[in-house]
């Protein structure tokens, strides 16, 4: 048997945990947590360090072990003990060793988490926070979430500490160097470090462009990305990020619009399927107008870049957004001059762009992660569209949108109201393919 023990934030272990430890034959932590745990003078010690030579060493010693044990309840030596920070089952060990040994052979004592302790010293209920890692991971994931939710506990590493994600805030980068804009908002952080080490721990409260500047050393734990006016939400029945909103393609009347200038429902229904925006992610709606495409995809959770030129539109995009309780980062400029200020997006939405279409399109379809969709209402921009979609790697497809909606007439009877046809191309770039691995 594995019995791993989550501590680390100030709480004693529970008796239980306690008396494993007394038992134990091989101990596996970090060094501070082996250095601050009462250890049998016979238990062999393993710095946990790298992962995989850690699992190695405990399936050997199980191998030599476990055949001469008595039963789990013998009180009997020479079991295996990892210790762990916080709550070893949340974004910690317990996933690996399960992964290496089967949940069945797992003990688990889990501590306090860090999320939970920083949430604790900031006053602050979590049940409707997001959690994201970007300990070993991109920082772009993490930097998207918190410019999307106005409540958000990142677990930092090497690289993707405090310092980097206030930098990627307050430029609005994605955590790879690239972009400069306005993402951050009214986003405060609090950096929690060395939590339940009595007077070493630091709870602090800086922005963005404060936290870019300092060197925070390793003791972070967790740091929390907070819009200060929306902390604090309704009663929850789920944790974790709102669901998923109940409709989508709302209705042009749902948004303030110039004109009739609005993606009908219809397209804007199948664009989103296309688009499929989703938490972690960065949506580009270039040329937005009233700015329904951007909202509509900031209400499934990505954080969204609108692009649009008149000054009239960008406050119509910003008063959308408001309505629907969303945030939408808005830039006032002309596609594509504007868009090499902007980080990478992962699917991109074009509605507009004139004869500067293709030369958008092409910039568009060169950065994105994985699409682009393009409406237009006429014939002769679909070659050319499609053209650049192809010549930028992506497989292209496409649909001509024509509907009629139900309208009524006098006398209580129905007709057909044709809306105007609207061409839909999107390009998908191809999965990556293994050397020598056909797919």
């Amino acid at each position: 048997m594995i019995t791993v023990v989550g501590t680390g934030t100030g709480a004693p272990l529970p008796p239980d945990a306690e008396a494993a430890l007394d038992r134990a034959g091989l101990v596996v932590g970090a060094r501070r947590h082996l250095a601050a745990a009462a250890l049998p003078d016979t238990a062999a010690r393993v710095v946990l360090g790298p992962l995989a030579p850690a699992l190695d060493a405990i399936e050997r010693y199980l191998e030599k072990a476990e055949p001469a044990e008595e039963p789990a309840d013998s009180g009997a030596r020479g079991r295996v003990v990892v210790l762990a920070s916080g709550d070893p089952g949340f974004f910690g060990i317990v996933r690996a060793l399960a992964e290496r040994f089967g949940s069945g052979r797992l003990t688990v004592h889990p501590g306090v988490s860090s999320v939970a302790t920083a949430f604790a010293r900031a006053g602050l209920p979590w049940d409707d926070a997001v959690v994201v890692s970007a300990h070993g991971r991109a920082l772009r994931t993490a930097v998207n979430v918190c410019r999307a939710h106005p409540k958000v506990a990142v677990l930092t590493g090497p690289g993707s500490g405090p310092a980097e994600l206030g930098a990627a805030l307050r430029s609005g980068g994605d955590g790879d160097g690239s972009g400069s804009g306005s993402g951050s908002g009214s986003r405060m952080l609090v950096v929690a470090s060395a939590l339940g080490s009595g007077s070493g721990e630091r709870v602090e409260r800086v922005t963005p462009a404060e936290a870019a500047v300092r060197d925070w050393g390793p003791a972070v734990n967790v740091v929390l990305c907070l819009d200060e006016s929306r902390a604090l939400s309704p009663v929850r029945t789920v944790a974790g990020p709102p669901p998923s909103p109940s409709r989508w393609a709302l209705a042009e009347g749902e948004f303030t619009h110039r004109d009739s200038m609005i993606t009908k429902f219809e397209v804007r229904a199948l664009a989103l399927a296309r688009l499929g925006p989703r938490l972690g992610e960065h949506v580009w709606d270039i040329g937005a107008g009233s700015g329904s495409i951007a909202v509509e995809c900031a209400r499934f959770g990505a954080a969204v870049t609108a692009v649009e030129k008149t000054a009239d539109g960008v406050e119509r995009v910003h008063a959308n957004a408001a309505a629907q309780g969303v945030e939408v980062t808005v830039v006032h400029g002309a596609a594509p001059a504007v868009l090499s200020d902007l980080p990478d997006p992962d699917a991109v939405f074009i509605g507009g762009g004139g004869r500067e279409l293709p030369a958008i399109v092409t910039a568009c379809a060169r950065r994105t992660r994985r699409s682009v969709v393009v409406a237009m209402a006429a014939l002769d921009r679909v070659p050319a569209v499609r053209e650049a979609l192809v010549a930028a790697g992506l497989d292209c497809e496409g649909v001509l949108l024509q509907s009629s909606r139900l309208a009524p007439l006098p006398g209580d009877v129905t007709r057909l109201a044709a809306t105007n046809p609207v061409f839909l191309l999107w390009g998908v770039r191809p999965p990556m393919r293994s050397e020598g691995v056909t797919q």
